[in-house]
């Protein structure tokens, strides 16, 4: 079974950056690897629904962003190291929010962001949040 976990979140102040990380694992005994995947970042704040904040492609060839984040965040990917990173900078307020890291099967390149019930792996997320 694929499984993938966030880490990273934290509590900062507004301007401040952090960088999420989510490693998958149980990939040997599916018999698929780490780029075998394309995976993305999400967000929740409660109460509302869950929003795309960033995805890649299998190879890191592809990126889109969401645009509230554009030119703030940077996702990334280290196959080898079955990690997907999310590096966010100029952080805000309104960046609070639960983020998940979610992983479907590969596409071809340039297919461009998927919705989120086309992801199959969820993990539990990572909590942000920016103060004033």
């Amino acid at each position: 079974q694929v499984q993938v976990t966030e880490s990273g979140g934290g509590v900062v102040q507004a301007g401040e950056s952090l960088r999420l990380s989510c490693t998958a694992s149980g990939l040997t005994a599916s018999g698929l690897t780490f780029d075998d995947y394309d995976v993305a970042w999400f967000r929740q704040v409660a109460g509302k629904e869950r929003e795309g904040v960033s995805c890649i492609s299998w190879r890191g060839g592809n990126t889109y962003y969401a645009d509230s984040v554009k030119g703030r965040f940077t996702i990334s990917r280290d196959n080898a190291e079955n990690t997907l990173f999310l590096q966010m900078n100029s952080l805000r307020p309104d960046d609070t929010a639960m983020y998940y890291c979610a992983a479907g099967g590969r596409r071809p390149p340039g297919s461009g962001p998927r919705p989120e019930d086309e992801y199959d792996y969820w993990g539990q997320g990572t909590q942000v949040t920016v103060s004033d």
